[in-house]
């Protein structure tokens, strides 16, 4: 009996695994940031079919938006991954809650692209890989520094520089924004003059580049 009850939870576990295999993930994204996230997409031209889940939920710590890869993503090729993007959809200014949905536009826009930043960077690792950067990120502050200025990075080069510094400010500048949130910005996110540097390099290139 006991044989039979453990085989019938292999084979549940299989169909469970080949299931996820073979479900064909789509971009879903509801419709109420559906303007916001289509004009983040549009800097990310990488990510073209490269299906992606935007799902609010009630509360995420530490957090207002999360990229993530999705569990049957990371049993296929990174070709063929899905990722989802959780929104929370409320976040706490001096202990009020505010919803996520009444930030000014361009503030929502500079959050998604800052994880469509991160989801870039899961593209460029393998499934191992990114495993281990799951592990790191929860054990080490060195390496959540690393990953956050990177997905800023890959947002600042796509053009997004303007909506990311609108975020930024939006963060800092506000002074009834918990300060603990502040700090945790400024000691793990670039800076707003970072920012601007990165910025004044990238038309340096550019300019370079006509002469």
């Amino acid at each position: 009996m006991k044989r039979k009850l453990r085989l019938l939870f292999l084979a549940l576990i299989a169909v469970f695994l080949v299931t996820l295999i073979l479900k064909e993930p789509k971009t879903t994204i509801p419709n109420n940031i559906k303007k916001e996230v289509e004009i983040a997409l549009g800097h990310f031209p990488e990510l073209n079919g490269i299906p992606i889940e935007f799902k609010f939920k009630k509360n995420i710590k530490k957090s207002v938006m999360q990229a993530q890869p999705t569990w049957s993503g990371l049993l296929k090729p990174k070709n063929k991954r899905s990722y989802k993007i959780l929104i929370s959809e409320k976040f706490k200014i001096s202990g009020e809650e505010f919803k996520t949905l009444d930030v000014p536009r361009d503030v929502l826009i500079g959050w998604i692209g800052h994880e469509l930043g991160h989801i870039m960077d899961y593209q460029e690792r393998g499934n191992f890989n990114l495993i281990g950067f799951g592990i790191r990120y929860v054990l080490l502050k060195e390496f959540v520094k690393k990953a956050e200025r990177a997905a800023d990075s890959f947002a600042v080069s796509r053009g997004m520089s303007e909506y990311i510094l609108k975020t930024k400010r939006f963060i800092l500048n506000h002074s009834e924004i918990d300060e603990v949130y502040k700090e945790r910005i400024k000691q793990y996110y670039l800076s707003p003059d970072e920012i601007m540097e990165m910025v004044k390099e990238q038309d340096s290139v550019k300019d370079s580049n006509l002469l």
